[in-house]
Formats: C-alpha cells, sequence, structure tokens
C-alpha cells in the first residue's frame, strides 16, 4: 500500500512505451511515444557546455539561485516575451528543467486540499506533482473539433471556487496542442483575479506555434503581472532535453517561498548545463523558428496520412491525439496494436486528465523526421485493420 500522497499519483505511461520499443531493438519502429527531438540544440549552447565542463566553478553547489548569466538572460528572456521588466536578482530562480519549476512552485503556493485549475486533457507529469504537493485538480475541458481543441470558455467562467488557489495553463496546452487565444486569457485572467489566485504559466512550449498564430504573454495583461508565475526550460524551443534547466520568473512576493522550496529540493541545478543554456537564450542564431517550421512540416504530414481517422489537429507543440474510442477502441489496445502490428510506438493517455482523455492515443512526432513519418497510414491499417 502506497503511502497517501502517492495514493492518486499514477504512472505516466511514456515510460512503459519507451521501455517496450527500447527492448524490441527495431529501428524500424516509429519512435512517436516520446517527446525527445532528433533537430539539435544551438551551436552556441553545445560549445557552451563543452567549455563548462573544464570550468571549475560550473562543479559547485553555488550560487544555489543559478549562475547570474543564467538568470539574467532568462529574466531579460521572459522580460521581452512578456513586457513587464523583471529584476534577476530577485525576481528569477533557476530550476532543474521545467517540471521541476512547477512542482517546486506548486509546494510554495499551495495549502493541502486547495485546488488547481488545468486543461482536459492534461499531461499526467503536471498532474502528478499538482497531487504531490496536495492540490485537488479540477478539470476544465479541451472541446475537440475540425480545426483542433478550444478552451470551453463558460466553463471556464464557472469553474473558481473558495478552494482556487492556482490556475495552471500551458500555452499551446500539452499534449493536444490547443492554442490560447486573447479571448480565452482574458476569461484566464478573469478567473484569477476573482479567486484572488495565482496563474501558473508553463512556457516550454510557448513559441512552438503553427499556422500564424499570434504569441501572447498572459502576464502582459491588465493586473497580470503580480499574479503570474512563468516557468520556462531550455528542454523544448532549444531541444536541449538532457540539460535539465529551467527557470522560474514571477513577483517579488512569491520568489523567496519559491527559492526556499528550491534549495530544500533539488538544492540546485546541472552546473556544467546552465552555460549552455544562457548561451542558447542569447544566441542571434537560435534555430527556434527553423525548428518550429520543420515540427510543422511533421505535424502537416500526419494530419495528411491519417486523413479520414478521428485525429484532431493541434495548433502547436509536439503531439497529435487520435481519438480511438471512435474507433471501438481503448488507448491500452490501440497502443499494443500498434506496437506488436504496425511498429508504432505511441502513448495511451490513461490517468492523462479526466475519464474522456482515456480515449485518446498520443503521437509525438518530434523526434520522427518527414521520410519515417510517410506511410504510416498503413502501419496504423494494418494494426487496427482501419
Amino acid at each position: 500500500m502506497p503511502v497517501s500522497r502517492l495514493q492518486h499519483v499514477p504512472p505516466i505511461g511514456v515510460d512503459r512505451m519507451g521501455n517496450a520499443a527500447d527492448a524490441a531493438h527495431d529501428p524500424d519502429i516509429l519512435r512517436l511515444e516520446n517527446m525527445d527531438t532528433d533537430i539539435p540544440p544551438p551551436d552556441a549552447a553545445i560549445l557552451a557546455t563543452h567549455q563548462a565542463i573544464e570550468n571549475d566553478a560550473c562543479n559547485s553547489y553555488l550560487p544555489f539561485m543559478g549562475q547570474h548569466a543564467l538568470r539574467e538572460a532568462a529574466a531579460r528572456h521572459v522580460s521581452r516575451l512578456s513586457g513587464v521588466a523583471y529584476d534577476w536578482e530577485n525576481q528569477c530562480i533557476i530550476s532543474a528543467g521545467g517540471c521541476n519549476g512547477i512542482l517546486n512552485t506548486l509546494l510554495a503556493l499551495l495549502e493541502p486540499g486547495d485546488e488547481v485549475i488545468l486543461n482536459d486533457p492534461i499531461y499526467v507529469g503536471l498532474l502528478n506533482r499538482v497531487r504531490l504537493a496536495g492540490g485537488v485538480p479540477k478539470f476544465i475541458p479541451l472541446i475537440p473539433g475540425p480545426r483542433g481543441w478550444t478552451l470551453d470558455r463558460d466553463a471556464f467562467k464557472h469553474a473558481a471556487s473558495p478552494r482556487t488557489r492556482v490556475v495552471l495553463m500551458v500555452n499551446p496546452s500539452f499534449p493536444t496542442g490547443a492554442f490560447l487565444s486573447r479571448d480565452d486569457w482574458q476569461a484566464i485572467a478573469e478567473l484569477c483575479h476573482e479567486a484572488n489566485a495565482w496563474l501558473l504559466y508553463d512556457s516550454a512550449l510557448e513559441r512552438i506555434l503553427f499556422d500564424g498564430h499570434p504569441y501572447l504573454h498572459p502576464a502582459s495583461l491588465p493586473g497580470m503581472a503580480e499574479r503570474t508565475i512563468t516557468v520556462g526550460a531550455v528542454t523544448k524551443e532549444y531541444r536541449m532535453i538532457g540539460w535539465r534547466v529551467g527557470w522560474i520568473v514571477g513577483p517579488k512576493a512569491v520568489m523567496s517561498d519559491i527559492g526556499l522550496v528550491t534549495i530544500s529540493n533539488v538544492v540546485c541545478q546541472v552546473g556544467i548545463g546552465m552555460p549552455g543554456a544562457a548561451a542558447a537564450l542569447t544566441t542571434s542564431d537560435d534555430g527556434v523558428a527553423a525548428a518550429v517550421a520543420e515540427w510543422q512540416r511533421r505535424r502537416d504530414v500526419l494530419m495528411d496520412e491519417l486523413a479520414g481517422l478521428p485525429v484532431v489537429p493541434s495548433s502547436g507543440g509536439w503531439c497529435l491525439l487520435v481519438d480511438v474510442a471512435k474507433l471501438d477502441l481503448d488507448s491500452e489496445t490501440a497502443s499494443r496494436l500498434l506496437l506488436e502490428k504496425g511498429k508504432i510506438a505511441a502513448t495511451p493517455m490513461r490517468n492523462w486528465g479526466s475519464q474522456e482523455a482515456a480515449n485518446y492515443l498520443r503521437l509525438a512526432y518530434s523526434n520522427e523526421p518527414v521520410p519515417r513519418l510517410r506511410g504510416i497510414r498503413e502501419r496504423v491499417r494494418t494494426a487496427w485493420n482501419v
């Protein structure tokens, strides 16, 4: 019997599918189960990391809140995108990746039983961190349609309760790729004001937007700078998954509490990873635009290949979702058949939100180039007989 804090913390499923694909030792398997990417990091980040390995200052616990150059770069990055002036010394802490920053922030904000509002479906790793921090998830549906996912703003308007403490949003949402419009963000801001709640903004994918969707940082909305805590990372946009470096930027009033959790949890960040992250944030040749264009091409190929199947378009990010319940399949069976008969590794979304989320199978296209994605329709037909 697990301890109480783990009783509602389920497995994420990605690890199981990744292990199964690894165990097959078959290079023909399409690796769509995990959010790695084959697009390399910025050259400047790789060079700075090589140099950091021989820099004794990077082989240290200090400074506990992160290297100054990276804190300055991260604060400037968020300031530039939001239009809010952040002071790196008092308003920026470096975390050991984005999800570590999310957990540390939740631990600093939540009392046991406080509600955290999230979209549904949502990444189970975020849900698990809410639960580990003593929070209670409250789901607001994302509605699937032929043009993608949309926020149920009417449900959002009625979501606040006396226990609402945090609104946790990802844009584009993960794993749906839903795009939050200005009207969506305005509804979110209104709820935060009404409930006197924090907006915890997971910005890991924020500029991976397709089809010309405009960028907006929620802290730029009236009255939201003092309520918004931004957690970002070099993981997705800068393709630096293995560096495990992120940042937390927010109002001065809460940063000392987040810092206390940070020093009590992971203690410090990856020393040799921080110079590379700083280089990625400051180089003029970061490759973000080219990477986004390539990920959009991969999405487009998958949408073309899977035409006629219940696939919901994504407006950004690294994933597409298939509503396998409409094919009279459960997601666990659909995933097993794809691997066994179609040589496709894909993650079932059981536990990724409400019960409705379990109807979907996730295809992460970030790590497979277009030539390998071509022909996936025949693999799916063989596996599912559709």
